[in-house]
């Protein structure tokens, strides 16, 4: 049995000031995939109380790269986003209670493949990505 590195350090902020400061907070993760809470801020909108398709690119990569961390072994990290793909699917509000979820697809020696979503409180597809991370082996 695989023991899951201990990223307790990053929930919350995630170690980046920006997801607090958008309303975002990890609250939990396991071997290949990471769990978030979102109450979208004024910081996360644009002047009509929409969140910003910006922002849910900053939450998704969050949660993909978090995912990849979590599932790498001893210094082992994320060197950085390679590419990355967003749909906007469904529109949220300052406020609304959502959720992310970041998980690892497939996970080569240098190349981690990733995917995440946002629901809403009805369990609704709000904004999904996947993307593609560097890895960096010590």
């Amino acid at each position: 049995m695989r023991i899951v590195r201990n990223m307790d350090r990053w929930l919350g902020d995630g170690g980046m000031p920006v997801i607090g400061a958008i309303g975002g907070a990890f609250t939990e993760y396991g071997d290949g995939w990471a769990a978030a809470e979102w109450v979208p801020t004024d910081m996360a909108c644009n002047p009509a109380g929409g969140v910003q398709a910006g922002v849910y690119a900053v939450m998704l990569d969050a949660a993909m790269n978090f995912a990849a961390n979590a599932s790498l072994d001893g210094k082992d990290r994320t060197r950085g986003t390679l590419e990355m793909k967003i749909d906007c699917l469904k529109g949220a509000s300052k406020g609304d209670a959502l959720r992310v979820r970041g998980a690892v697809s497939r996970m080569t020696k240098v190349i981690a493949f990733t995917e995440a979503v946002v629901t809403n409180e009805n369990d609704e597809l709000v904004s999904r990505s996947t993307g593609t991370f560097m890895i960096h082996r010590d």
